[in-house]
Order: C-alpha cells, then sequence, then structure tokens
C-alpha cells in the first residue's frame, strides 16, 4: 500500500536530491540495524517523506554520515539519521507486519504470511515501546478487514480508517502540533489508501478480491470521479501541511506532496489508457477524454 509519497527527481535540484536520498538511505541503514534484512525489505519512500516532516518540524540533532552498501558498492554516499529515522524505522515495520497479515487473510498470499512471522518476531521491542499506539493500529487494522470481508463501498469509511491509522504513525507526541498533525496524515493516508485502490481495481476485479472502486469502475466517469476525490485529499492534507512551521528542506517536502505523488497516478493512468485503446477506439476515447487535464496546484 505504500510507494506513492515520492519525489518528481526531475524538478528537484541536484543537491536537493542527494539531501532527500540521504534521508533515504539513512531509513534503510537503520531498519537493517535494527530489523536485518526482513526489515531492511519495508524500506519506503513514504516513511522516508514522514522522516523529513517531523525532522523539519522538530529540529533533532541529526547526524550526517556516509557508507557503501549493496545498492552503492564502488562508492560512499550520505546518510543522514536522527531521532525520527529510528521511530519511523520501527512504525515501518510495524505497519508492514499488519499489512503482510491483511494480505494473508485476503488473498492467502504465503509469502506474506512467512514476511509478516519474520517482522513479527523482531518487533517485540517496538511494540513494547509503542504498547498504546500499536494497539490503536491493530484495533484500525481489525477494522478495515472487516469491512474489507463485509464487502463495504463507501469510500470515505475506507480510505478514513486507513487515514486514522496515519495519524497513529505521524503524530510523534502529544504537543502543539498534535492536532495539525493528525489532519495532515489523515489526509495523507486517505490519499494512499485511495490511490492505491485506483492502481489495483482491475486486478481485483480479475482475481476478485476486494476493492472500493469496483462499482465505480463500470462508469463511464470513473477516470474523472477519481482524480476529482484524489485532489480534494490531497489538496486538505497540503492545507495541513502549510500550517506546519516547517523551513528546512521545505522545497523537497512540497515537491514531494504538489508534484511528486502524482507520479505514480500518472504512470497508472497512462498504463490504463494503453489498454482500453487495445479494447477498442470507442472504450479508449471516452476514457482518455474523462482523463484529460493537468491535476493542478491545491493548498
Amino acid at each position: 500500500m505504500f510507494g506513492y509519497i515520492n519525489v518528481n527527481q526531475s524538478e528537484l535540484k541536484f543537491k536537493e536530491f542527494a539531501i532527500y536520498h540521504s534521508y533515504y538511505c539513512g531509513l534503510c541503514r537503520v531498519l537493517k540495524r535494527k530489523y536485518g534484512l526482513s526489515g531492511q525489505l519495508s524500506l519506503s519512500y513514504d516513511m522516508t517523506f514522514l522522516v523529513m516532516v517531523l525532522t523539519g518540524l522538530y529540529d533533532p540533532e541529526t547526524t550526517l554520515d556516509s557508507c557503501r552498501c549493496v545498492a552503492h558498492p564502488f562508492e560512499k554516499h550520505e546518510m543522514r539519521t536522527n531521532v525520527f529515522t529510528e521511530y519511523m524505522a520501527d512504525m515501518n515495520v510495524l505497519f508492514t507486519y499488519y499489512k503482510c497479515r491483511d494480505d494473508w487473510e485476503d488473498e492467502k498470499k504465503l509469502h506474506k504470511l512467512l514476511y509478516g512471522k519474520l517482522l513479527e518476531g523482531k518487533a517485540d521491542a517496538a511494540r513494547k515501546l509503542y504498547e498504546d499506539k500499536v494497539r490503536q493500529i491493530g484495533l484500525l487494522m481489525d477494522k478495515i478487514t472487516e469491512a474489507e470481508k463485509a464487502g463495504e463501498t463507501d469510500l470515505d469509511k475506507m480510505s478514513g480508517l486507513f487515514g486514522l491509522v496515519m495519524s497513529q504513525i505521524v503524530v510523534w507526541k502529544d504537543d502543539e502540533w498534535k492536532e495539525n498533525l493528525s489532519r495532515f496524515s489523515f489526509f495523507l493516508g486517505k490519499f494512499i489508501y485511495l490511490m492505491d485502490a485506483y492502481e489495483d481495481v482491475e486486478e481485483d476485479n480479475r482475481k476478485g478480491t476486494y476493492n472500493p472502486l469496483k462499482e465505480k469502475y463500470q462508469h463511464p466517469d470513473f477516470e474523472e470521479e477519481c482524480k476529482t476525490i484524489l485532489t480534494m485529499m490531497m489538496s486538505e492534507c497540503c492545507r495541513e501541511f502549510e500550517k506546519l512551521p516547517i523551513l528546512e528542506n521545505i522545497s523537497i517536502l512540497r515537491n514531494i506532496l504538489y508534484s511528486g505523488v502524482w507520479s505514480r497516478y500518472g504512470m497508472v493512468q497512462k498504463k490504463r489508457m494503453k489498454g482500453l485503446e487495445a479494447e477498442g477506439p470507442e472504450s479508449g476515447e471516452a476514457n482518455v477524454q474523462a482523463g484529460e487535464g493537468k491535476v493542478e496546484r491545491h493548498v
């Protein structure tokens, strides 16, 4: 479900991308140190973004280091780590465990069951450290699973449940920024959930697995309606983000929120349009028209 909150690299300066990548590498290294290879495999761009948001908001002491790794064996690359790298590594592994459990219950994917078991055994310390947060996330994930089994089609309800999961992940402590962070992450979570459904709707139709967009997919205005809903979610997310007093790496974070999050959407839409055009000119033309237009910046 993660992988949608990424940078638009073509619109970043070289130095900005290097900074972004250093946070990504820092999270990768912490995941490996704390959880081994199985934890490292859960690395996501989404959590990198959240590390940078919390870093910009709270301005913790950040360590700049360099290292070589399997992905970059020939030259050293920079890593930035701080208390939020540690925190998001824990949250990343805990959420991935719950997602693996959900995938196993939904689709009986054996590799997800095995991967979840690996993470479960390594996440005991994190579960004890964030006991109340873990309990809340577990309850919300159970509610999502129950609603999916019941065939719930209410998009606001389903995406809202995942939005609450994201709020639990992002809100670090009960302070003056809790309310803004909670709303920001709530709408970010709704966007992620809906983007995941948008991308998977055709595959879920073929497999007969749950997807809250199945009914809407049959309508001729499917693309236009999805774009409108996604834009609304990201607009609310950006509105709350702009209320936070973040200055550090603000251009990178805005690149992600106003441009990067739409990169995957564009790729999915383009692939779908090609598939529809291959089925027949009338089907392709109607849906291309529905999906035309550039997503504007909304705050």
